[in-house]
């Protein structure tokens, strides 16, 4: 049996302005199979988001230039990018704050620090149902 292409697995792209969080996230999800793409800032996650239509994009929301809830909302409200799961991998843990991610449109909350292993099985739960949304 041979690995399928790489360019079959789905792309992740992960946007965190602290390299040490998004440097072991990206690496961990390229040890799972992923392929990864990385941005610093909003800007750059917009950027990257509208040239490569990532199949997810992990999004902190405390980010330089533009906040990861001004992107979030960006990414929600453009025809290129709306479909695409936004997962907020997010330091912000306090009561209410999950519903504020989810108002700004991410599909999902994840609080930092959080293992890698939960990370990926997040990502793959939202990309299982995302293929069942295309399917229908």
């Amino acid at each position: 049996m041979t690995n399928p292409s790489p360019n079959l697995q789905p792309l992740v792209l992960v946007v965190d302005d602290y390299d040490d969080a998004r440097e072991m996230y990206a690496e961990y999800l390229e040890f799972s199979g992923f392929r990864v793409a990385q941005a610093r800032n909003g800007q750059e996650a917009l950027d990257q988001a509208f040239a490569l239509a990532p199949d997810i994009i992990l999004m902190d929301l405390s980010l330089p230039v533009i906040d990861g809830w001004e992107a979030t909302r960006r990414l929600k409200n453009d025809d290129r990018t709306r479909t695409i799961p936004v997962v907020a991998l997010t330091g912000h843990a306090l009561t209410g704050q999950s519903d504020e991610a989810r108002g700004a449109g991410c599909d999902s909350f994840v609080t930092k620090p959080c293992l890698p292993d939960e990370l990926v099985t997040e990502v793959r739960t939202l990309l299982a149902q995302r293929a069942v949304a295309v399917s229908r």
